[in-house]
């Protein structure tokens, strides 16, 4: 049972090889990061064997510590991610729960990050070529360290499985994802320096976390070539004890999450008030931005393209001071523009198979593009507006201010153009609706690369004059220049929405039966 269970995980693996050619070719290109990112740690790895052993054992221990964290976390985050071997799918089947755990166990060693940790943690022996017998024993209690990696991965996730099966949960662990990568610039500056200044401190550190269930296995080999056996035996004794503890508690979790499988809850909200669509005018139009609107501020899928607009500034604004330069926060309205205008390449593939209401009921396609097209700007043009002013604001510098908010609202509404025209033509493999925001499918972001740079194309030529007129402005200092851009944004930016939405309408009009049919097959 166990190996046909590994067979099952590794013929998945196989089968993604036998896909299209673009989950073909981003499978591939996953691999080759992943083998990069592997490379580059063996190599740390194998150049500490020149280092001394304390600093050796330092490296591997908060490393070690930190993959064993990172696995317990991240399958929370993750939890929308599809897991081939998942206990719902494998509720219906006899299968015995020791040879279920040690199937699910070895399909994780052989999955694309079990391998990696498992390969990872066994060359921790590497440092440790010059003395043999201290490198097998960092290679046994790698493959410990590995393990639990797995283990602990597997009993977070059945503890947490009755939990994570609601759909609020899965929504906010999907927006969360999105903070620490938006910010990843500023956190790693700042634990770079943080480091800087307590190096000193790290051994310390690592030394405490050799006794803690996180680093202890990757403890072992440093203490057995400090001379410290006790030691090490101790902290073995406190590895096998980790392991057996997660061991238990995910068998507790598999045991009941295959017993009484989690379904996910539902509720009947009572008659109420309309909402936006009481708001909005009664139009087709109307309907649809109001519907649009709502998915916006509800839906995950839309709330992480929301969450630029409050962060990206406050990353302009960290590179701003860090630097002692106004141009980085003065950038942040035509990014924030540029984000939230692109944001509707993909509106009509959000849909899913709803879309089939637009289609039955023949919504004209210039209304269905006018909808979604003010459901954006009704937030997103005071938003940009409020960021270009206050980026002026905070810096007391006005005179850029006109001609960056006119290249502002020219991207703003050249995207919002652009895109009514594109999400009109193409559909997109895209998280389903209710699903984890960053589910995607093999070779989903490879078939969004050609539309998306290509509109990324446009947008710029059409952005050209606000662009020419903003760098007049800063090159001869004359406010006039910045008006006169600004003048020219709102124009012309108002004039390629209309000519955008038109021609969006009318694709759409040709093409709606057939955007439904891709849309019934990518679902």
């Amino acid at each position: 049972m166990v190996a046909t269970l590994v067979k099952l995980r590794l013929l998945v693996l196989r089968n993604s090889f036998r896909r299209s050619t673009s989950q073909l070719v981003a499978v591939i290109i996953g691999a080759l990061y992943g083998l990069a990112g592997l490379l580059v740690v063996l190599g740390g790895l194998l150049a500490l064997s020149l280092a001394p052993a304390q600093v050796a054992t330092t490296v591997v221990v908060l490393g070690g510590s930190a993959a064993v964290l990172g696995w317990a976390v991240f399958p929370l985050l993750l939890s929308g991610v599809e897991q081939t071997l998942d206990a719902a799918h494998l509720a219906v089947y006899p299968i015995p729960l020791r040879p279920l755990m040690l199937g699910m166990l070895l399909s994780g060693a052989v999955g694309v990050a079990g391998a990696a940790t498992t390969i990872a943690g066994i060359g921790t022996a590497l440092p440790w070529l010059r003395s043999p017998g201290v490198a097998l024993i960092a290679a046994v209690t790698g493959v410990l360290g590995a393990a639990t990696c797995i283990v602990v991965s597997r009993a977070v996730t059945s503890v947490a499985s009755g939990l994570a099966s609601g759909r609020r949960f899965r929504e906010a662990s999907g927006l969360l994802i999105l903070v620490p990568l938006i910010l990843a610039g500023p956190i790693v500056i700042g634990i770079t320096r943080g480091l800087r200044s307590s190096a000193d401190a790290l051994p310390g550190v690592a030394a405490g976390l050799g006794w803690s269930p996180l680093g202890a296995a990757w403890a072992v080999p440093g203490a057995v070539a400090a001379g410290d056996v006790t030691g090490a035996a101790l902290r073995l004794l406190i590895a096998l004890a980790t392991f057996a503890l997660l061991w238990m508690v995910w068998r507790w979790g598999l045991a009941r999450s295959l017993v009484t499988p989690a379904r996910a809850s539902s509720r009947v909200r009572a008659p109420g008030k309309s909402g936006l669509f009481g708001v909005l005018p009664g139009t087709p139009a109307g309907a649809i931005a109001a519907r649009c609107l709502t998915y916006w501020f509800r839906d995950p899928r839309y709330l992480r393209q929301l969450l630029v607009v409050p962060l990206l500034p406050a990353v302009m604004w960290f590179y701003s001071s860090l630097n002692h330069s106004t141009g980085y926060l003065f950038a942040a309205g035509p990014v924030v523009a540029f984000a939230l205008g692109i944001g509707m390449i993909a509106d009509v593939s959000f849909d899913s198979t709803a879309f089939a209401l637009h289609v039955s009921k023949a919504v004209p396609g210039r209304a269905d593009r006018w909808g979604r097209a003010s459901a954006l700007l009704i937030f997103a043009v005071p938003a940009v507006a409020l960021i270009g002013v206050g980026a002026a604001a905070v810096r007391d510098d006005w005179l850029p201010a006109p001609g960056l908010l006119g290249l502002s609202f020219g991207i703003l509404l050249s995207g919002v153009a652009v895109c009514s025209v594109t999400s009109a033509r193409f559909v997109f493999p895209v998280p389903e609706p209710g699903d984890n925001p960053f589910r995607s499918r093999p070779g989903a972001n490879i078939s969004l690369l050609g539309p998306t740079f290509a509109a990324w194309g446009v947008i710029a030529v059409l952005c050209l004059p606000e662009i020419a007129l903003l760098v007049v402005s800063l090159v001869t200092r004359q406010a006039v220049w910045g008006w006169l851009g600004l003048a020219v944004g709102v124009v012309l930016g108002a004039v390629f929405l209309v000519l955008g939405v038109r021609l969006g309408g009318r694709v759409l009009d040709g093409r709606a039966p057939e955007l439904l049919l891709q849309l019934r097959k990518d679902g």
